[in-house]
């Protein structure tokens, strides 16, 4: 594949103790079922598509309903998140790097949201993008989570936006501790180009409303798909998947993607 010599996506780690971004996992860490893993290049697409970020050490929480608490496994104590948390030891050691004006200024590792059971994590990056390229933040794809809450999806463009890149969760399990382990994937980040969710781009739709209005285009198409590989009895698992990996690996020129 083509590229140019920028990145499309650029991480930048500020706490140490955080696991680097990994490339997504097309069999979801061992997840999928074998044959899904085999023929069914949909699933293993999406599965592999984007990076998995992981939390910055072991994390507990307790949701009351009301409050949350809060702890690194290990510790003795439970602690308020009254309403924002440090990373342990961090903001010290951003003050020694950071130039002046901004010391002080280190992200909030955990934050209690106004609405009940939802959380802000810091994942201890920051990111930054190409041009007119955003990123994706979305629970990890066709890997199942541990329990407890779900992930809200976000789109970030982190081109003209260098921050923190931080997740929101919201708790389903309330008087229950509740695990984030820093070996299992808390996000998985995914680059866009802007045009693909710009307004044009999702305005740009036909809809077909009623079966008989399918043109001889459409029927040939789906007898092709459909019909003609299911009368042939000598056809192989997985055509679709092995048309895709070809295609995939023809690539897709990306010279001018940076900007």
């Amino acid at each position: 594949m083509a590229r140019s010599g920028s990145p499309i996506v650029h991480f930048y780690r500020l706490i140490d103790e955080a696991r680097l971004p990994q490339r997504a996992d097309r069999s979801a860490a061992g997840t999928l079922p074998v044959r899904a893993y085999r023929y069914c290049e949909a699933v293993t697409s999406a599965s592999s598509f984007g990076w998995w970020i992981f939390p910055p050490t072991d994390l507990q929480f307790i949701w009351d309903g009301y409050d949350i608490v809060w702890k690194c496994t290990g510790w003795d104590d439970w602690l308020p998140l009254m309403p924002a948390a440090q990373f342990p030891d961090f903001a010290s050691r951003f003050d020694q790097a950071a130039p002046p004006g901004l010391g002080g200024c280190s992200p909030p590792f955990l934050s209690a949201l106004p609405e009940p059971g939802t959380l802000q994590i810091w994942t201890g990056l920051l990111t930054r993008t190409a041009k007119d390229w955003s990123l994706l933040v979305r629970e990890p794809a066709n890997l199942p989570l541990p329990g407890g809450y779900t992930m809200y999806e976000g789109i970030i463009e982190s081109d003209r936006w260098f921050g923190p890149l931080f997740t929101n969760l919201r708790f389903t399990r309330s008087h229950t501790p509740i695990r984030l382990r820093p070996d299992f994937p808390l996000a998985q980040v995914q680059p866009l180009p802007r045009v693909a969710y710009a307004d044009a781009t999702l305005g740009a739709t036909a809809t077909t409303a009623e079966l008989e209005s399918l043109e001889a285009g459409d029927w040939e198409a789906y007898r092709a798909t459909i019909a003609d590989p299911n009368d042939d009895r000598d056809r192989s698992f997985g055509n679709y998947a092995v048309a895709a990996r070809k295609r995939s690996r023809a690539g897709c020129p990306l010279e001018n993607a940076t900007g």
